[in-house]
């Protein structure tokens, strides 16, 4: 393969691949990572029996084409109240939280093991 080609390929490659890695990054932060999801209105709160963890659930409304959705956002309360997203679900404007054990929630019949699982419609 000659310069000139070499040169042609380049100049064309790295930036398609540049846009498509952006695009990547952005596809994923606002369509799928639930670190991404809106705040909400304060439902209801509950913590684990040792105390370790706090589970915070909050309602969303996406305005006048989507339903309402439910974000659980747990609470680290042992690492400064450092907090991670495991349940977001659409069209649930309720929260009902109960522990069965330190490390097992069950939030609208959806039972998680934390801070390991979580729960997202959009990949169920």
């Amino acid at each position: 393969m000659n310069r000139k080609v070499k040169v042609i390929l380049l100049v064309t490659i790295i930036p398609i691949t540049v846009i498509l890695v952006l695009l990547g990054i952005f596809l994923y932060t606002f369509f799928v990572s639930m670190e991404s999801l809106p705040k909400g209105e304060f439902l209801v709160e509950e913590s684990s029996p040792d105390g370790k963890f706090t589970l915070k659930a909050y309602v969303t409304n996406g305005g006048a084409t989507t339903s309402y959705a439910v974000r659980g956002e747990l609470v680290f309360n042992e690492k400064n109240g450092k907090t991670k997203n495991i349940y977001w679900n659409y069209r649930e404007e309720d929260a009902e939280i109960s522990w069965v054990d330190n490390d097992t929630v069950i939030i609208n019949n959806h039972t998680l093991n934390v801070p390991k699982e979580k729960y997202d419609f959009r990949s169920h």
